[in-house]
């Protein structure tokens, strides 16, 4: 779609979409250089649609974009900077650092055990990030396979992993479990990549995987293998990340 101006009145740049918004009320939007107004006639909206907005498909404006949610709290969307110590910094392979980089002291897998629901898993290992880290953002990380909920489906990407595509949003642990539902590992609601904005640790589940890496300190590490919910299995950066019983797609 084409957004309903296409020039900025004040310096004459293409304007851009700036902040998005759930329900349809008044849109701010923004020109490169970062000059904003609001739309005469802003378009209305279902009170139930996903985060949606006027685009013009390219590239946002620079500066820092967001997304309204339906309770009126904006978050604000990553770019390619936020993941720059991720980027290009993975080794493709089948060991965790397929997915984590080699920068932490300690690397484990975490996938539900048996018997155990992928709801009560997933807030057992943010229960236990969580404990484990000052407070601070996190950042969460939807990878857009096309097939599954990336919350936010109109924001900006970043790129990882050999040109996969991410929605990545600042937000934090509440929001890591309740902001989707399914991704490729099953029914769950936790992100395919988040950390903490201080990078003390990182999870990520790739693509193919059925099941999550995770690099941090010895010490976060053993806290997730201590509870039984979490699951998680201590790997070395070489090895194979394959939990046993579980196979590549």
């Amino acid at each position: 779609m084409t957004s309903p101006a296409a020039n900025c009145s004040t310096c004459g740049q293409p304007r851009m979409p700036h902040t998005y918004t759930e329900h349809g009320d008044d849109t701010d939007r923004a020109c490169p250089a970062g000059h904003t107004w609001q739309p005469a006639d802003p378009p209305g909206g279902d009170p139930d649609a996903v985060p949606t907005v006027i685009s013009d498909e390219r590239e946002p404006a620079t500066g820092v974009d967001s997304v309204r949610t339906g309770d009126g709290r904006n978050w604000s969307i990553g770019t390619a900077s936020d993941v720059g110590w991720i980027a290009d910094h993975t080794t493709p392979g089948l060991s965790v650092t397929a997915a984590i980089p080699a920068v932490f002291d300690a690397y484990a897998t975490f996938h539900p055990p048996g018997g155990v629901s992928q709801q009560a898993h997933e807030h057992a290992v943010v229960r236990e990030l969580a404990a484990a880290t000052p407070g601070q953002p996190w950042w969460l990380g939807y990878l857009d396979t096309g097939a599954h909920d990336v919350v936010f489906p109109r924001a900006a990407r970043v790129s990882l992993y050999g040109g996969w595509s991410y929605v990545l949003v600042e937000a934090g642990p509440e929001q890591a479990l309740t902001w989707r539902t399914g991704h490729l590992r099953g029914d769950g609601a936790l992100p395919d990549l988040f950390f903490p904005a201080d990078h003390s640790w990182l999870v990520s589940a790739l693509w193919d995987d059925t099941w999550t890496d995770i690099g941090g300190s010895a010490l976060l590490l053993a806290a997730l293998r201590r509870n039984p919910l979490v699951n998680a299995r201590l790997v070395g950066p070489d090895e194979d990340a394959c939990p046993p019983g579980l196979t590549r797609d």
